[in-house]
């Protein structure tokens, strides 16, 4: 099969070159996937510099989350049938014609939706679940104040967000994200690039739960934002994982700082998460609330090219790979 492979093993966008690899063979209680389209995740950028390498078991090849059709069916395996559309999160290998996965990680694709759409949705759709929700506790009623909510996952937290009931105040780099995001539903969307992001959000009523992707830069300015009772939850360090933190206003203000990884959790914590994914974001899908955002696409062999646009920083939801 055809594969996505880096070029002596790390290195920039330009290293990832097409090579072939044999066909893999499900495993019991596994399923085979003709990978009809793989999402583009920054992960997969961090993963290509030699910084985020696979967890154990998993395959080497980039490749979060795939879209297709199910080829074959591991011993063991009865949910699945030869056919049916499915996407799916991996612990790597989506930079391929077909990849392996744990029958259980996999999703039925929602109604009305293209496999280019799919792919969009389980990176996403599991790490907004198990951030916003669980981790964080987002209840409606509630604000969630969003940094960079354009990108894949912020363009999925607002849409979930207002599903639930909750209010949303994005904030993205230069006025045409600005505009995107407020599109898509916050009820405030800030340009971080001509207002004062923590004058803005003190007079927009603060927040309840921050979805951080920015790490230290913000520090300050997220105890700042947060209101008494609050929870800050932080899944991506753009900015650099090491800021001061005054522990004395996190205890005057009931805080709860928390944050996660999604790759590296155990492969039942995973299937349970799938379920409660598809038990409370597939409705809200399948309501139309929420619909992928694809920015763009691009043949599987032009994989370093959909790794130069996300790296550019331009995009406004998913860039996804058509094998």
């Amino acid at each position: 099969m055809r594969v996505i492979e880096i070029e002596g093993g790390r290195g920039p966008a330009e290293a990832l070159r097409p090579g072939e690899r044999p066909l893999p063979a499900p495993a019991a209680g596994e399923i085979r996937v003709r990978v009809r389209a793989a999402g583009v995740n920054r992960p997969d950028i961090v993963q290509r510099t030699g910084l985020y390498p696979p967890p154990p078991g998993a395959s080497d090849l980039l490749g979060l989350e795939i879209a297709g059709e199910v080829e074959a069916v591991g011993e063991g395996v009865e949910r699945w049938r030869i056919g049916d559309r499915v996407c799916a999160l991996l612990g790597g290998g989506g930079y391929a014609e077909y990849a392996v996965v744990d029958a259980r990680h996999a999703l039925p694709i929602p109604g009305g939706l293209d496999f280019v759409q799919a792919a969009a949705l389980p990176e996403t759709a599991f790490t907004v679940f198990a951030n916003v929700f669980e981790a964080g506790g987002l209840k409606a009623g509630e604000t969630l104040l969003i940094h960079g909510a354009t990108s894949g996952i912020g363009v999925m937290a607002i849409q979930a967000a207002r599903a639930a009931g909750a209010r949303v105040i994005a904030t993205s780099r230069g006025a045409a994200k600005a505009e995107a995001a407020r599109a898509l539903g916050a009820d405030v969307s800030l340009d971080a690039t001509a207002v004062d992001l923590a004058e803005a959000i003190r007079a927009a009523g603060g927040a309840d739960v921050v979805l951080d992707m920015v790490g230290a830069a913000y520090a300050e300015l997220n105890l700042n934002a947060l209101n008494p009772g609050g929870r800050w939850v932080v899944i991506a360090t753009l900015t650099g994982g090491q800021a001061p933190i005054d522990l004395m206003r996190i205890m005057l203000k009931r805080l709860v700082l928390t944050g996660s990884t999604l790759r590296s959790r155990s492969a039942d914590e995973k299937a349970r998460l799938a379920a409660a994914v598809e038990a409370t974001v597939w409705p809200w899908i399948a309501s139309g609330a929420i619909r992928p955002q694809v920015e763009a696409t691009f043949p599987l062999d032009e994989a370093a090219a959909a790794h130069a646009r996300l790296e550019a920083g331009d995009h406004v939801g998913k860039i996804v790979l058509i094998p």
